[in-house]
C-alpha cells in the first residue's frame, strides 16, 4: 500500500507542471478545439487547447517505469497499447487542427487502427497464456483459450469507445478514469498484484494532476490524444490481470455512454424521435440544466461506489 501512495504521489506530482507547461505551449501551437455548433452550451470553450494526453499521460508512464521492473513483459505490452491509442487520438485531433473542423480521421480509419492495435494485443494475451478470466465478486477463476482473441479485441473496441464518449464534460472523463484506475490498481493488488498494478496507480494520480486544469471551466482538454490512450490502457490491464468482467461494474459511466448513444441512433431511425435530449445521456442531463460539476462529481461518486463493491470478498 505503501507502495501505491508513492508512485500516486510520483505520478501527481511529474503531472501538475507537465499539464501546466502544456496549456500556453498549446496555445501557442494553435491547439484549440472546435466545439460542435449543435452544444449551444460549449460555445464559451471553443478554443479551449486540446491534446492534454500529451502531459498526463507522459507523466504517468514515466512514474510506472520509476516502479516497475525490467521483466515484467505486461507492463511494458501494456504501455506500448496505451501508447499506441495515444498515436492514433494524436492523428486524429492534429487532423481537427490542420482541417479547422471537428472532423479528424474518418469512422472507418479510426475503427481500422483501433481494430489493429486491439487484435496484436489480443494475440500476445493468447499467445502468453493471458487467458484467464475472474470472476467479478468471487476468486473463481477460468481459463477461455484462444476465446480470448475475439473477446479481446470486442473488450479494447469497447473500452476505448466508451471513454471516448465520455470525454464531453469539463472533469468528467478525467475523474471517473481516475477513480476507475484507482480501484481496479486496488483489486489487482488484492488478487495478488501484477507488474501491472503500479501503471494503474501512476495513471490515477496523473490524471488527479490533470484535473487540477480541466474541471470546470476547463483550462486544457485531453482530446482524443488522451481518452483513446486511456481507453487503451484501461483494456489492457484490465484483460492481462484477468480482470476483464470487472470493466463494465467499475467503468459504468463508459458503457453508460456507449449504450445511450447506440439507443438513441437505433430508436431514432425506426421512430425519428429522440430517447434523450441528446447523447451520449451526460449531455441528457446538461440540458435538463443540471452543471457540468454536478454530473461529473456524482459520476465519480458512482465509479468509486461500483469499484469498492469489487473488493469487498477480499475485505469480508
Amino acid at each position: 500500500m505503501q507502495s501505491a501512495v508513492l508512485i500516486l504521489l510520483v505520478s501527481f506530482a511529474l503531472s501538475v507542471p507537465l499539464c501546466a507547461l502544456a496549456i500556453p505551449l498549446l496555445k501557442k501551437l494553435g491547439a484549440g478545439q472546435n466545439i460542435l455548433s449543435y452544444v449551444k452550451e460549449h460555445e464559451s470553450k471553443n478554443g479551449t487547447p486540446t491534446m492534454g494526453g500529451l502531459a498526463f499521460i507522459p507523466a504517468a508512464c514515466a512514474a510506472a517505469l520509476l516502479f516497475s521492473g525490467p521483466r515484467d513483459k505486461p507492463f511494458y505490452v501494456a504501455l506500448s497499447v496505451g501508447l499506441g491509442y495515444l498515436l492514433v487520438g494524436f492523428l486524429d485531433d492534429l487532423l481537427k487542427k490542420i482541417r479547422g473542423s471537428n472532423l479528424g480521421l474518418r469512422p472507418y480509419q479510426k475503427i481500422i487502427f483501433q481494430f489493429a492495435v486491439a487484435a496484436i494485443a489480443s494475440v500476445y494475451c493468447c499467445l502468453e497464456g493471458l487467458t484467464t478470466l475472474t470472476v467479478p465478486y468471487t476468486k473463481l477463476t477460468f481459463d477461455i483459450g484462444w476465446w480470448m482473441l475475439p473477446l479481446g479485441v470486442f473488450v479494447f473496441i469497447a473500452t476505448v469507445n466508451g471513454v471516448n464518449l465520455t470525454d464531453g464534460l469539463d472533469g468528467l472523463a478525467g475523474s471517473v478514469s481516475a477513480v476507475f484506475f484507482l480501484f481496479l490498481g486496488l483489486l489487482i493488488a488484492m488478487q495478488g498484484g501484477g507488474a501491472v498494478t503500479a501503471l494503474c496507480f501512476a495513471l490515477a494520480g496523473a490524471l488527479a494532476g490533470y484535473l487540477i486544469f480541466n474541471t470546470n471551466r476547463a483550462s486544457v482538454f485531453m482530446g482524443d490524444t488522451g481518452s483513446l490512450s486511456l481507453g487503451g490502457f484501461a483494456a489492457s490491464i484490465a484483460l492481462f490481470s484477468g480482470n476483464a468482467l470487472a470493466i463494465p461494474i467499475a467503468g459504468g459511466a463508459f458503457v453508460l455512454s456507449s449504450i445511450s448513444v447506440i439507443l438513441q441512433v437505433i430508436y431514432y431511425k425506426k421512430t425519428g424521435k429522440r430517447i434523450f435530449m441528446m447523447a451520449p445521456i451526460h449531455h441528457h442531463f446538461q440540458k435538463k440544466g443540471y452543471s457540468e460539476g454536478k454530473i461529473s462529481y456524482v459520476y465519480a461518486v458512482l465509479t468509486a461506489v461500483a469499484g469498492a463493491t469489487l473488493l469487498l470478498p477480499f475485505v469480508l
